[in-house]
């Protein structure tokens, strides 16, 4: 238990050197996680706390020549720590919610390049596929829409045989014009 005596303007805390205050660095040693909880309290944000945290303990610093040992260290620099949280929390709140923006926001969508290039490639498959002979377009069209091999042969009213030979003709005959070959 740490008990300060005043003693002709100066102040012996135990473990204190010479009648006097202990050097900071010792302060932070002794008394950081008292200012580490007393932070947390207030701020939920590990930023934040971080930010309040260091606050706190350069409050402390400013303070220690005005210390003189009414109360013991411990509660000196606890006053100091309850009253800056405050202030801080004070001012956050008085403050509007920033948000960090990344550099460079994704997107779900895609990009107008990814759209032109779908478009183009969109249209290229439709005009190649106007080019093919009749019963070869008829089956990719119907593919194209989703419809089942079952579903076409029925509507074609032809084989299931034939259908995969046309579906297979149409492939290689689009193949061939997408590519660019003749």
């Amino acid at each position: 238990m740490r008990r300060a005596v005043k003693r002709e303007g100066k102040t012996a805390t135990a473990g204190g050197l010479d009648g006097e205050t202990p050097p900071f660095e010792r302060i932070v040693s002794d008394h950081g996680p008292l200012i580490s909880r007393i932070a947390m309290s207030y701020e939920a944000d590990p930023a934040l706390r971080e930010d309040l945290t260091q606050q706190i303990f350069l409050a402390v610093w400013q303070a220690l020549p005005s210390y003189r040992a009414d109360a013991s260290l411990k509660t000196f620099i606890a006053r100091i720590a309850q009253n800056r949280a405050i202030s801080f929390v004070t001012r956050q709140v008085r403050q509007p919610p920033v948000a960090e923006m990344p550099e460079r926001v994704e997107s779900d969508q895609p990009t107008p390049e990814d759209k032109a290039i779908v478009a183009s490639e969109r249209r290229r498959l439709i005009e190649a596929t106007r080019r093919l002979p009749l019963p070869q377009r008829e089956v990719i069209i119907l593919v194209l829409e989703g419809f089942s091999y079952a579903e076409i042969a029925d509507m074609l009213n032809i084989a299931p045989n034939a259908l995969a030979l046309r579906l297979s003709r149409a492939k290689a005959a689009l193949k061939k014009m997408l590519e660019g070959t003749p």
